[in-house]
């Protein structure tokens, strides 16, 4: 069945990759950096250009304070004031004013420039002024002189923005090749460490997203040391764990549809021994007679299991239909267990008191028993004692509300490696031929009575700790071994 992936958003950035995007990104911020310098620059360019007039002219001033008896001849003054760019050259020493101008004096000026003064925001307003909005009216440019007191230029201002126009065309030009230099490298780099490494995780886990039980698509990190390399290393553990846990769901769900199968066909078989066993009631054997009432007991709770599980499509427990029942005689009633292993020798001991009730479902609570002891059964029968008298002791009392049951054998103990996942299902079997289900089984069977099962520490052995707490509501009987009244 093929699934429709969504497809992702085109928004403003839609059709252009991670690529593009950081080239046309890396320009733009050139450029923004580009722009930042220019404003200062060409603020700077025009203060030189005025400055390298008021310099030409004070070489003319100088011309002037050689000769301030006598009037220069009008082709001196054309050559001193052509040589400067200005239609009139103006200076003052000693208190004594000289001026070197054309015949054609402007009648006013448009605008003054005071450069002995000038702060930097005013340099580069005026800058911007002269390019956005230029005078047709000459303009008057003041500044410092050498042996006198200050120079005057009166200048066209149309060659200073003509200029300023070719500097800033040149900015632009280097601007945009350097912007184009940058952004290239920057895209060349970016290319050969994210771009790449990414765009490899993406179609690591397209590809994985397809087949993700086969273990030949997990990624295979890097030996980077980045954060591309632990990204590499974190999607490698996390598609190990998920192809591992989706093979195990897998099998789980072919075990399940087998179980289903095979409790069908149990429970057929099972009925049948029902019936057959009906018959030995009239049997009048004694050992018959006692065995019988257990063996018909334990095939209606088989059948009622098969049942459910076929009802239910899986082995899902229902809820417990607790009620007050003694534990003495739930107990007893595991001694036969022993049988399983007769080689072993094994000894059943219980020290239950007589008056101690638990508030349980009567079934549950033995199935849960029942895989306990059998564990131990089976532990003690392969692995035996170190004492060379292996036993089976359980206990029971009264806590407050809640009844505490201890399930001990003396055999050689859980091993360390299987503490961890002692309650996982298909993990805590010891035995080649063990599912790993029986512990799995009573703690789900205690929790669905809001109790718990957990593996004490012994110097010796293996000791299962079970508290089976009363339902909320109840009264708490009287006397040590009593249970709670509901």
């Amino acid at each position: 069945m093929s699934v429709t992936q969504p497809q992702p958003a085109q928004g403003r950035w839609g059709h252009f990759g991670l690529s593009a995007r950081l080239l046309l990104l890396t320009v733009l911020f050139v450029m923004i950096a580009e722009v930042l310098i220019y404003v200062p620059s060409i603020a700077d360019f025009r203060r030189t250009w005025l400055s390298d007039r008021l310099a030409a002219a004070r070489v003319a001033a100088l011309v002037l304070d050689a000769a301030p008896e006598e009037r220069l001849s009008e082709e001196l003054e054309m050559r001193l004031l052509n040589g400067v760019g200005a239609k009139a050259i103006a200076l003052r020493a000693g208190g004594k004013r000289s001026l070197l101008a054309t015949g054609d004096m402007p009648p006013e000026v448009g605008k003054t420039v005071d450069l002995r003064y000038a702060s930097r925001i005013d340099l580069v307003r005026d800058a911007f002024e002269t390019l956005l909005f230029p005078s047709d009216k000459p303009m008057r440019v003041v500044g410092w002189g050498m042996g006198v007191d200050f120079v005057e230029l009166i200048l066209d201002e149309r060659p200073l923005r003509a200029a300023m126009l070719i500097f800033s065309r040149n900015i632009l030009l280097l601007s945009l090749f350097i912007s184009a230099m940058t952004a290239g490298l920057v895209y060349l780099a970016l290319q050969w460490v994210i771009v790449r490494p990414v765009r490899r995780l993406t179609g690591n886990i397209t590809d994985f997203a397809e087949q993700p039980e086969d273990a030949a698509r997990v990624i295979q990190p890097s030996n980077r040391a980045d954060e591309i390399g632990h990204a590499e290393q974190a999607l490698a553990r996390m598609e190990h764990t998920l192809a591992d846990e989706l093979r195990q769901k897998r099998r789980l769900a072919q075990l399940g549809l087998a179980v289903s199968k095979i409790n069908h066909e149990l429970r057929n078989i099972l009925t049948t021994a029902h019936l057959l066993t009906d018959r030995l009631d009239r049997v009048n054997d004694a050992t018959v007679q006692r065995v019988a009432p257990r063996l018909v007991a334990t095939l209606d709770r088989a059948i009622a299991f098969c049942e459910s599980t076929l009802a239910y499509g899986r082995a899902t427990e229902r809820l417990p239909q607790r009620q007050l029942i003694p534990l003495k005689p739930l107990v007893a009633d595991l001694a036969h267990l022993t049988d399983l292993a007769p080689e072993a020798g094994i000894a059943f001991k219980a020290q239950v008191p007589d008056d101690l009730m638990v508030d349980a479902d009567h079934d549950q609570l033995s199935r849960a028993l029942v895989n306990l002891v059998r564990n131990a059964v089976q532990a003690l029968s392969h692995a035996g004692a170190p004492e060379k008298c292996p036993s089976i002791d359980i206990t029971a009392k009264r806590e407050g509300r809640e009844v505490v049951i201890r399930v001990q054998d003396n055999g050689p103990g859980v091993p360390e490696c299987l503490k961890a996942d002692l309650f996982t299902p298909f993990q805590s079997s010891a035995r080649e031929n063990g599912t790993g289900l029986g512990l799995t089984i009573a703690a789900e069977l205690i929790q669905l009575h809001g109790g718990t099962i957990t593996l004490e520490d012994t110097p010796t052995g293996t000791c299962f700790k079970l508290i089976v707490p009363d339902r909320p509501g109840g009264r708490e009987g009287n006397g040590e071994g009593r249970g709670a009244l509901v």
